[in-house]
């Protein structure tokens, strides 16, 4: 029984866990730790606008499916729902490989700071492989104020025990170390 003036026990945090047979499931985890940015604050916006585009597809397919007349009478309202979805899921496509490709974050720039861009942060584990390849670059490669892409390769193997738990700590140095390095480009320039 604890006391007023004891200190509360903090909360055990659940390692984070990989398989270590599936690619998948590391590079998975490495994006979603990734995700959890320390100092940025995640740019929404291309995924709202991939939801609006979704929501609008839905209600288009809703509208087909429920309306009032049955199929003779409506054959030029249902032809027009159809290329209407086929036009909103053409434009999703055309906005995840043009904007999203392998991006995992879109940041905002930092509170605070004189940069009007933020960052997109994306990453590569190829098929068969171990070499992780994170890639930080500006959200708007057209500024001012942004600096060339930087990007390190590194054997996934430095940052899992044998049991396939995340070591934070070893991962989180390489991701600052190379946030760093992006920032310092900025300085130099």
């Amino acid at each position: 029984m604890a006391s007023d003036g004891a200190a509360a026990t903090p909360a055990k945090v659940t390692p984070k866990k990989a398989n270590l047979l599936d690619p998948h499931s590391i590079k998975h985890l490495l994006d979603e730790t990734i995700s959890d940015s320390k100092g940025y604050a995640e740019d929404t916006r291309l995924g709202n606008l991939k939801l609006g585009i979704g929501a609008a597809v839905i209600a288009v397919a809703l509208l087909a499916q429920f309306y009032p007349k049955k199929f003779p009478q409506n054959r030029e309202f249902l032809l027009g729902c159809i290329a209407l979805y086929v036009l909103l899921n053409v434009v999703l496509l055309i906005l995840s490989y043009t904007k999203e490709k392998d991006a995992i974050l879109f940041t905002h720039p930092p509170a605070g700071s004189f940069n009007s861009t933020g960052l997109i942060i994306s990453s590569k584990l190829p098929r068969f492989s171990d070499m992780y390849t994170l890639t930080i670059a500006s959200a708007d490669p057209q500024s001012i104020s942004a600096n060339k892409p930087v990007h390190f390769t590194k054997s996934v193997t430095k940052w899992f025990t044998k049991e396939g738990v995340l070591v934070e700590g070893l991962f989180w140095k390489d991701v600052e170390k190379l946030i760093d390095d992006y920032n310092s480009e900025r300085k130099s320039k």
